[in-house]
């Protein structure tokens, strides 16, 4: 009987061993383990990171690091870290961050707006992605690539269209690329091509006058006849005379497009550039920015008209005045020097 008594105890106190036991593991494995102010918290893993670089990354957010790790190292979380932006929720355990870590690479949003050149739309990206700028920039303008396409460096910014793209946050360069290629062929639609045909100019030649035209007029609403007065200029074997051609390259001869430049004086339209579109008959050797998909569509459908000449309007900022004769240009032209002059703007 004595004996019995002490193996009952024995079990019992097992059994409370083992209900303890499992209730800390229990505790380890499913008690909310993130702490942070807001409902979710993006964390950016990078390629050929290790366990002690997700670590560092997590510890801010885990209320019991130690007990992420027990977890982690049980399910060997370590052998199979996977790179990308994860979402941690408010009170998720253990158990759910690391399957969270192993399988759900939330892709993010990738946005880029009318840059100048390669340099700055890779810096713009590398603001959003794993990659850095200069990978992305040697990616870009890389010569196996661009001969493939058949295009010159300035010529390949017509590749990527302004706008919000969907990316996984640990793209690599090279993919970024292919996909930005991808999504400008699928932009050249049957619709798009056709009127492509119409016009007659090559798809370069349209995004490079649609460029020009984008920087001629912020207002979308005045960008189809602003493309008119360059589709009868070029129709008529003039020169385009566009001031944004005159600044591109000023600011290309001096690697500067950060300094503004408001006004284009006459001294400015005898540079020696292929960019001066005062000097040079046709359009510029390449873009000279990414116009976006608005400017784009106003020269594939440009407005028919009789106007060749137009001028800021300084009755309505932002918008212009066109005109069919010289003469009538050149009064307008007046006006809006005369307004310059008043408001001492000289550069």
């Amino acid at each position: 009987m004595y004996i019995k008594k002490i193996l009952f105890a024995i079990v019992i106190i097992g059994l409370v061993v083992m209900g303890f036991i499992s209730y800390n593991i229990y505790q380890v494995i499913f008690s909310p383990n993130t702490d942070f102010e807001t409902e979710t918290k993006s964390v950016f893993i990078k390629t050929d990171s290790n366990f002690q670089d997700v670590i560092n990354i997590l510890n801010p957010y885990l209320k019991d690091t130690d007990d992420f790790i027990t977890v982690a190292e049980k399910k060997s979380y370590q052998h199979n870290i996977r790179a990308g932006h994860f979402v941690l929720k408010n009170g998720m355990n253990n158990n759910e961050i690391v399957n969270t870590l192993r399988s759900t690479n939330v892709p993010i949003k990738v946005s880029f707006n009318n840059q100048h050149r390669l340099e700055d739309l890779a810096g713009r990206i590398a603001e959003q992605i794993e990659p850095d700028s200069l990978t992305l920039l040697k990616t870009m303008a890389d010569s196996t690539f661009l001969a493939r396409e058949d295009v010159s460096v300035i010529e390949s910014l017509k590749f990527y269209i302004p706008n919000t793209y969907e990316f996984y946050w640990n793209t690599s360069a090279e993919k970024f690329r292919e996909k930005m290629l991808s999504s400008y062929d699928a932009f050249w639609n049957d619709n798009r091509l056709s009127k492509l045909k119409d016009i007659g100019l090559s798809k370069t030649e349209v995004m490079s006058l649609a460029a020009i035209v984008q920087k001629e007029t912020a207002k979308v609403e005045e960008r189809k006849r602003v493309a008119g007065v360059y589709m009868n200029r070029l129709n008529r074997g003039m020169k385009l005379q566009a001031d944004p051609t005159v600044i591109f390259a000023i600011q290309n001869a001096n690697q500067d497009f950060e300094t503004p430049i408001k006004r284009v004086l006459y001294k400015d339209l005898e540079l020696d550039s292929p960019y001066n579109t005062y000097k040079n008959k046709g359009l510029p050797p390449g873009l000279i920015a990414m116009p976006d998909i608005s400017s784009i569509d106003a020269v594939l459908n440009y407005e028919k008209h009789d106007y060749l000449y137009f001028a800021a309007d300084v009755d309505r900022p932002g918008y212009h005045k066109f005109a069919k004769t010289l003469a009538q240009h050149n009064r307008n032209a007046k006006l809006y020097q005369n307004w310059v002059n008043k408001n001492k703007i000289y550069r």
